[in-house]
């Protein structure tokens, strides 16, 4: 098969001709439709987020075909078989599964047995393994996945339409159940998860405030056309305080920023797998009971949840398509902000 593999850090993806994998116990064997691209896969390249044994191939939002399947169960690396739960595609038999359509995120692989995974933050297991990092993923024509994190995609949605809420949209979401009911909402970085989270948040009520790179009128005009009644610079004041604010951006000197235009009794959301340093915050700006978390990963939970929902807005993704071969090109289009919304790559057919 086709692939476009990671050797190290700092240097370009390499296009390569790899085995097709086989789908062992509880394993799919996908044929890939199409694969998100992410600003974890920069920051994969650029070292900022260790990849443990390369070579790997990346890419964590898989949109993919069923075309094997191995025996139900997942052994773990204890040598134990974890019992699956639920009606997802763990639930049935090969011959059920082929020609099944299911998306695969970041969190690829989870122990089961530690505190985190018996009770619900399966996302904080210590011993978790992610697609296109500890597991190969979906930059290649064929990608296998462990059966118990893969989601059966919505009905009308398109591959490449479907690739972004993989991760894009499972990450946003989960920030946005940090929020609360906060009403008034600020995005800063107006990328592939705020273009989706920008959908929700209106569908739901909120009033959405963007804030983008100085000067970016394309992606705050973006902003506008989806629903955000204001869109300015990171560095501006929004024209009333935030109830809640979510940082996509993997800039460390947003988070005093956004504390600054949040209200008393409000909250910012790191959003990203890695930042740049945080500078030091005045106490003045955490005072009146202002909250700074982080999101980690996700959750099974988050997946079934806004997968479910996603139609219901629905959300419309707005991606910018490249053949697989053009796997750099789109990292570094992505690195330098030369499209809105997300990227997607379609591997060749057979």
């Amino acid at each position: 098969m086709q692939a476009m593999v990671f050797e190290a850090v700092g240097r370009p993806l390499e296009a390569r001709e790899l085995p097709q994998p086989r789908a062992e116990r509880g394993q799919l064997l996908l044929r890939v439709r199409a694969c998100g691209v992410c600003r974890t896969d920069l920051h994969l390249l650029d070292g900022e987020v260790e990849v443990p044994n390369p070579p790997r191939v990346l890419g964590h939002q898989i949109v993919g075909e069923v075309v094997e399947a191995g025996p139900p169960g997942a052994t773990s690396r204890a040598g134990t078989v974890a019992q699956a739960t639920g009606n997802g595609p763990e639930e049935r038999d090969g011959d059920e599964m082929r020609g099944l359509r299911v998306g695969v995120p970041w969190l690829g692989w989870t122990c089961g047995e530690c505190e985190w995974c018996r009770s619900g933050r399966e996302n904080l297991c210590p011993r978790a393994r992610f697609t296109g990092r500890d597991i190969d993923g979906g930059m290649a024509q064929y990608a296998i996945a462990d059966r118990r994190f893969c989601f059966p995609i919505p009905d009308g949605y398109p591959d490449t339409q479907a690739a972004p809420l993989l991760c894009a949209g499972l990450i946003g979401y989960r920030c946005l159940r940090m929020c609360g009911d906060a009403e008034r909402l600020g995005l800063y970085g107006f990328g592939a998860a705020a273009h989706i989270l920008c959908q929700v948040a209106r569908w739901q009520g909120r009033r959405v405030f963007a804030f983008t790179r100085a000067g970016d009128e394309s992606a705050q005009r973006f902003a506008r056309e989806l629903g955000a009644e204001w869109a300015g610079d990171s560095g501006q004041a929004p024209p009333e305080p935030l109830q809640a604010a979510i940082i996509f951006a993997p800039d460390g000197a947003l988070v005093p920023a956004a504390l600054a235009a949040t209200a008393p009794g409000g909250v910012v959301i790191c959003g990203g797998i890695h930042m740049s340093q945080i500078p030091a915050i005045d106490y003045e700006l955490l005072w009146h009971e202002r909250t700074v978390r982080s999101v980690a990963n996700l959750t099974r939970r988050d997946g079934e949840e806004f997968l479910a929902l996603a139609p219901q807005v629905p959300v419309r993704t707005h991606v910018s398509e490249y053949p697989l071969h053009q796997a750099n090109r789109a990292l570094d289009d992505l690195r330098h902000g030369r499209f809105v919304g997300a990227a997607v790559l379609r591997p060749p057919a057979d």
